[in-house]
This record gives C-alpha cells, sequence and structure tokens, in this order.
C-alpha cells in the first residue's frame, strides 16, 4: 500500500507560488479560494491572527490539476500540485516572508483595486524582484467598485500597474481582476469568488519546470512542528536544497541535536524520498516540538554558524537613504533575522571593470575602503583625478558584523533593511541584498581571519617645502604633528609637487619638522624658485599668498606629497607604498 501511494507522490509536480501583498489586501481569501487541500501550516493557525484576520505566518496549502501540456514532455507526472503560501502583508513580518521567497516559484501579488500600490505591496515587489522569476499581478475586490464603474475602474488600475511595473523585470506581466471573498470576510460563505476560474487558467500557462536539484546538502525551512503520540515528532516544511530519504539522519543546528527519520509523508501520502521544492513532513524520533516552531533542518555538519561575513552586495534602487560603512541594519540570511554593522569595500580602482564573480571571495586580491556603497563616482573616496567622473565598480562587497550568530548555508540570499523604521511611513526599508560568499567561524574572528582581508584605505598626506639645505636635501614642515613619532616614516617616498620623488630622512628639531633626501637632486629651476620664495619669507613673514598687494602673482608654495595604503584590519597598522 505504502508502495502505491509513494508511486502516486512521486507523479505529482510540486510548484510554489508564493501569495504576497500589503495588509488585509485579501490573500488568505485568494488561497482559500483556490484551494481545496489546506496543508497543516495552513490559514492562520495562530489565534491572534485570527481575531485580527493577518496571517502571521507562512499557511501552506495546495490543489491538483491535470498536468498542463507544456509541461508534459519534462516527466512521467500525473499531477501538477500548486502550492500556495500565503506570506504575511504586514510590515514586522518581512523577514517571514524573505525566509519562504527562496522557495517561491512564482509569485501573486495581490493589490486591493480600491488602493492601487501601498508601501508593503511595494516591497513585496521588491523581494520578488530579487528572488522569483515570475510575476503575476492580482487586482482583488472588485465586487466593491459601483457595477456601473466596474470595468473603467479596473482597466485604470490595469494602466497604473502596467506602468509600476515597467522598468522592473516583471514589465509586460499578466494582471487579472478577481473577487476572492465577496461581500468581505463577514459574508456568508455562500458568495461565490469571482474570476477564479480565469485565475487557474493563467496560473496552469505560467507555470514552467522548475529546476529541482537533489544533489548538494539537505537543507529544509521548517513552518510547524508538532508531536504524534507513539510515533515522534513531525515537522513540516520545504525543502531548499539536496534530498532526504526514510532513514537518514538530519540535524536540527539550533538544538544541536540529530534524528533519524522514521517516515515522510507529501500531502497525505506517504513518501520514502523528497528533493528540492518539495512541501514534505517529516517524522523523526521524538523532541519537544515547542522548541523548534520555525527553522532549519539539515544534513549533519552541513550549516555554518558564522560571526561574520563577506557578501557580494547590491543597493535596492528604492531605498531612498544612503548605505553607510560603520551603519547596523537588519539583516536576513536563511531563517533568520539578526542585527549586524556593515562595512562595504570595492575592487581597486584600476579593477573597477573587472568581471563579477558570484560564488566566491578571492583572499588574494586586494579591496579598497568605501565609507558607503558606490552609487556613482563622487563617492568613490578617491581623488577626482583618479576617478573618472562617472565609474562605479561593477562588483561591491560588504563586510556583516552580527550581533548575534546565524546559521545558514554557503550562498545564501541575504537582505540588508532598516525594519525599525516607522511601518506607516510610505518609504521601502529594504536597503540592498546580495549572497553570502565567506563566512568565518570563529568568536574571535577579528582577531584570526580578517587580517586575511586585504581591504586598504589610501592616505593622503600633505605637506610644504621650508627651505633648501643643499642641492640634494630639503627641510619640510606641516606634514606631522609635534608628537607624531617620526621613527615610523623614515624611508617613506614623497613627491614634490613640482615633480621630485624624494625620501623621508628623519626629523629636523622638536617641532614635527622633517628632512628629506631628493636621490636625483632638485632640478635647478625648482632650487631657485624655493631660494626665492624662503627670501620673500624671510623679508615678509609667511608668504604664502598668491597674489602680491600690486596684483603681481607671487610664488606657491613647494607641496611634500606622502600618499600610503593602510590596511584596515591589518594588527600593526602598516603604511604601505606601492
Amino acid at each position: 500500500m505504502v508502495t502505491m501511494a509513494a508511486a502516486a507522490a512521486s507523479e505529482i509536480l510540486n510548484f510554489n507560488v508564493g501569495v504576497l501583498g500589503h495588509i488585509d489586501s485579501g490573500k488568505t481569501s485568494l488561497a482559500r479560494a483556490l484551494s481545496t487541500t489546506a496543508s497543516t501550516a495552513a490559514f492562520d493557525k495562530n489565534p491572534q491572527s485570527r481575531e485580527r484576520g493577518i496571517t502571521l505566518d507562512l499557511g501552506f496549502s495546495s490543489f491538483c490539476l491535470p498536468v498542463p501540456e507544456h509541461l508534459k514532455p519534462h516527466g512521467d507526472y500525473t499531477r501538477l500540485q500548486v502550492t500556495l503560501v500565503d506570506c504575511p502583508g504586514h510590515a514586522s513580518l518581512i523577514r517571514t516572508i524573505i525566509g519562504g521567497s527562496q522557495i517561491i516559484d512564482l509569485m501573486m501579488l495581490v493589490i486591493d483595486v480600491t488602493k492601487g500600490m501601498q508601501t508593503q505591496s511595494a516591497e513585496c515587489l521588491v523581494i520578488g524582484e530579487i528572488t522569483c522569476p515570475r510575476l503575476v499581478v492580482i487586482l482583488n475586490k472588485i465586487d466593491l467598485l459601483p457595477e456601473a464603474k466596474k470595468q473603467a475602474a479596473i482597466d485604470k488600475m490595469t494602466k497604473k500597474m502596467q506602468k509600476t511595473l515597467e522598468n522592473t523585470r516583471f514589465n509586460g506581466c499578466p494582471i487579472i481582476p478577481v473577487a476572492a471573498k465577496p461581500g468581505g470576510p463577514d459574508a456568508p460563505e455562500t458568495e461565490t469568488a469571482q474570476g477564479i476560474s480565469e485565475l487557474i487558467e493563467l496560473l496552469i500557462s505560467q507555470t514552467y519546470m522548475p529546476k529541482r536539484d537533489p544533489s548538494g546538502s539537505f537543507l529544509m525551512a521548517v513552518d510547524h512542528c508538532f508531536s504524534i503520540r507513539g510515533q515522534g515528532t513531525v515537522m513540516t516544511g520545504t525543502i531548499l536544497s539536496g534530498s532526504v530519504n526514510v532513514n537518514d539522519s538530519v540535524e536540527i543546528p539550533s538544538l544541536k541535536v540529530s534524528r533519524k527519520v522514521k517516515s515522510m509523508q507529501m500531502f497525505r501520502q506517504p513518501v520514502n524520498t523528497a528533493i528540492q521544492g518539495d512541501r514534505v513532513g517529516i517524522c523523526v524520533t521524538q523532541f519537544d516540538p515547542k522548541q523548534l516552531e520555525r527553522g532549519l533542518v539539515c544534513a549533519p555538519d552541513s550549516l555554518c554558524t558564522l560571526y561574520a561575513a563577506i557578501m557580494s552586495v547590491k543597493k535596492i534602487p528604492y531605498y531612498k537613504g544612503s548605505v553607510h560603512t560603520k551603519a547596523k541594519f537588519h539583516i536576513t540570511v536563511g531563517h533568520e533575522t539578526v542585527m549586524g554593522k556593515v562595512t562595504f569595500f570595492s575592487p581597486a580602482i584600476e579593477d573597477f571593470d573587472s568581471e563579477p564573480v558570484m560564488d566566491r571571495f578571492d583572499f588574494d586580491r586586494e579591496y579598497l575602503y568605501q565609507e558607503e556603497y558606490l552609487s556613482q563616482a563622487k563617492d568613490a573616496g578617491v581623488n577626482k583625478s583618479q576617478a573618472d567622473g562617472s565609474k562605479v565598480p561593477r562588483q561591491q562587497w560588504a563586510l556583516l558584523e552580527f550581533e548575534k550568530p546565524v546559521t545558514c548555508p554557503r550562498l545564501s540570499l541575504v537582505i540588508g533593511s532598516k525594519l525599525d523604521t516607522d511601518i506607516h511611513a510610505n518609504t521601502c526599508r529594504l536597503a540592498f541584498h546580495g549572497v553570502l560568499l565567506e563566512g568565518f567561524e570563529e568568536k574571535n574572528y577579528a582577531e584570526v581571519s580578517l587580517p586575511k582581508l586585504k581591504v586598504y584605505k589610501l592616505k593622503h598626506k600633505e605637506g610644504q617645502v621650508e627651505r633648501v639645505s643643499d642641492d640634494y636635501n630639503v627641510i619640510g614642515r606641516s606634514l606631522f604633528k609635534k608628537e607624531t613619532n617620526m621613527q615610523l616614516f623614515v624611508g617613506m617616498k614623497v613627491k614634490l609637487s613640482t615633480g621630485e620623488a624624494g625620501v623621508i630622512e628623519g626629523g629636523f628639531g622638536q617641532s614635527g619638522k622633517f628632512k628629506v633626501r631628493i636621490p636625483d637632486g632638485l632640478n635647478p629651476e625648482t632650487k631657485q624658485q624655493l631660494t626665492t620664495s624662503s627670501k620673500k619669507k624671510s623679508k615678509g613673514g609667511k608668504g604664502d599668498s598668491t597674489k602680491g598687494e600690486d596684483g603681481k602673482t607671487e610664488v606657491q608654495p613647494t607641496m611634500i606629497i606622502l600618499a600610503f595604503k593602510r590596511y584596515i584590519f591589518d594588527p600593526q597598522k602598516k603604511m604601505i607604498q606601492s
């Protein structure tokens, strides 16, 4: 009996459709109208949620359809199971949506036709752009439009939505009007939903063969956990990567325990194996289900717990603020959201055009520290002469330092946001996103691992030539403070504004002045200029002005320029010159 049921389950192709939208746009009613089989986590099991009529967790439900013609060549499937992932719309739960978004094959963005785009619908769109290849927009609550003006209002909102989507990856996506719960939440159940069969037809036409890869380490996002007496503890969720079989051992990293898989079910059918993208219930040997309401289950030892990480980073264009180094953001990675501090860096200026590498991080390269994420070259933290006025690097990175360690797989999606922004402010709180390339598992990563990360600041100091000693030596001032330890700078190269190269020989007197040797000697013009300016100085005091009282130009001081790199994670704070 089990084998027949298992075969039946393996003939079902599972397709995950995320139902996202602003709070109260009618997502749960829509999922309910579409569904026949409600899975355990579906339809607001949370009592607080029932009272408010709001989804507090990722609800799941499903309905089965015959396999559409365009999917038949892809395998011996007899049924297409559309699993609806009802994502919460209110802002404080955005982290839940991000957690669920990695497993969504198609997104339905539910818009209240009487209100149009709202803050959270915009945020859902941003998350969709980062995580999901296809979108269908649903204009819900058309029953609230006056009959005489209904079609005109639908057409107007459709045009508006097309305009909104024009500059996104979803340009030209289908938009369909429905009334999921005519008469609102209190209307009798006998009221028939409008437009649902057309929506099902549309969803069928939008399905594609989702990429499912059984190789790789097993990882599952658990959204519900309960015990069955005499059987064990059941965890239901969606497999994010890899596969799992009956009798495998799985690890619950947050509890630091491993358990054996006793049996599995997919939508009430027993199965022996399940792969990436499947919704599955896994029964394991007993543990207290209260300890794991949500979280991750994985192949033993496949996840790492990280205190800090390096990510490849992109700013989200709808985020209005600038994104500064040392700022703190809510970092969502895997199924966790923690506070973290960011440090941005880019390739060296000459490598701004190099090809982005999205699957690994190279510790052998050198990187340029940035005060903030670069949106155009005026930010580049470099001299205008070094930037061409418009260049931004093709790839940028951020070091994330977490306030609490996070458990996640490598190459996880990362989203940085300001979730403490006022929920009702009409502003996108998602600031940046990217991929986690490298993690640091040591608590003392700052001493052990960060020194390997070669991120440098370009330092540029200027002083002046005070006077000439002889053809090969000058005395400089205004480059160092009186208390500076000169020994650190002995042997460093400098350049005069007149072009000669020099080397700092040591201090001169007690006031921060210093000796510079010019190995190739001073140019005759430079010597002439310096001699003239020091004579002027002895006559007229400071002698740095550019115009005399008679309007004639006076001699400019000759500058001494010291440029070097300093690696920001180098405990010795060494100064490096190329």
